[in-house]
């Protein structure tokens, strides 16, 4: 496909505004892509409120939107394994494939590694086209699709997280925050047999569709205390402790859920770079925890749990925008916290 396209770009913060580019053409071993879902992700909404994210500044604009799911349009020299209008998932991270972390299999790890929305690196896919490497390019069955594989992305996330824990069988687990990343991870423990999953968030609405998802009783903070409850379970406390909020006081928490020689995985994405953790707590345990970054080698797993129906996947979406408002999509996410659980862009 050639000409232009309409492409949301943010200039500042809180500032996004249309722009017309040209139709990016794919170079040796990439594909374009005609985008039909693009999620809207936690790290989208802080980019464009904060105008950063983290220690990434963008040095000019930078348009957001990283969960792609979309058709392949045209296909680069070279690539073998696609046709125009299949349907596809794109993983947003393309690692350098030559390093050390790379070819220890740690490929999420790349120093080098162009990930989608991220400033110096690449620009996201608010955008009807885009070109992205047919390496990190998966193809979809025919029952899954596009606006599921734009969700691969953060279902990745939570199966990574259970992947590092060795999340099993017969285990017992706490999910802190139930927002899309809480979600997803509820999911992947379900599908791998952890069928006592313990949901605890602040928004009722989350809480709910935490419930609707499987979880065997959900807390809502505000008014009822986890701890105490999780202190009445067998061995007093949880195998695994997962913390999806990014928040202070659910990190410090993670420690007093637990049960002798329990692990926490450290899924969120906090703001501020320095949280505490009960130390104390986790030494009388000896329990083990876990940082996540990302995901790595999970696409075809995530694709193949989504199609055989392990994976309820498109029952977190809440809310869907079209492409031509997507600007104020991003800012109704942004303000409606306690009503968006999961909102994606329909290109």
């Amino acid at each position: 496909m050639e000409g232009t396209m309409k492409v949301a770009v943010m200039t500042g913060k809180k500032k996004m505004e249309w722009r017309e580019r040209e139709i990016p053409q794919p170079g040796p071993g990439e594909l374009q892509i005609k985008l039909e879902y693009v999620g809207v992700c936690g790290s989208d909404l802080h980019f464009y409120s904060e105008g950063r994210l983290a220690n990434w500044v963008p040095e000019g604009p930078l348009v957001l939107g990283h969960e792609p799911g979309g058709v392949v349009s045209a296909i680069g020299e070279g690539v073998t394994g696609f046709e125009i209008g299949d349907r596809v998932a794109l993983e947003p991270g393309v690692p350098c494939g030559h390093c050390e972390d790379c070819l220890k299999g740690h490929y999420n790890l790349c120093r080098s590694v162009r990930f989608m929305a991220i400033p110096g690196e690449k620009d996201g896919v608010f955008s009807e086209y885009c070109t992205h490497a047919a390496s990190m390019t998966f193809k979809l069955p025919d029952n899954v699709s596009t606006m599921e594989g734009g969700l691969m992305e953060p279902l990745a996330v939570g199966m990574h997280a259970c992947e590092l824990s060795g999340a099993k069988l017969g285990e017992t687990a706490v999910v802190l925050g139930a927002g899309c990343i809480g979600l997803v991870t509820l999911m992947s423990l379900k599908a791998r047999g952890v069928s006592e999953v313990y949901v605890a968030d602040v928004l009722d609405k989350r809480l709910e569709k935490a419930m609707e998802l499987g979880a065997a009783r959900v807390f809502n903070s505000r008014n009822e205390n986890i701890e105490e409850f999780v202190k009445t379970l067998p061995g007093g406390g949880v195998d695994q402790v997962y913390e999806c909020a990014g928040n202070r006081a659910t990190t410090l928490q993670t420690c007093r859920l637990i049960k002798r020689a329990g692990k926490i995985t450290l899924v969120g994405v906090s703001p501020e770079p320095v949280l505490e953790l009960d130390i104390a707590t986790l030494n009388a345990m000896e329990g083990t925890v876990y940082s996540v970054y990302r995901y790595r080698n999970l696409y075809p797993s995530a694709i193949s749990a989504v199609s055989k129906g392990l994976i309820p996947l498109k029952k977190i979406v809440s809310h869907t925008f079209d492409f031509k408002d997507v600007i104020e999509g991003v800012d109704y996410s942004l303000n409606h916290k306690d009503e968006v659980i999961k909102a994606v862009i329909k290109m």
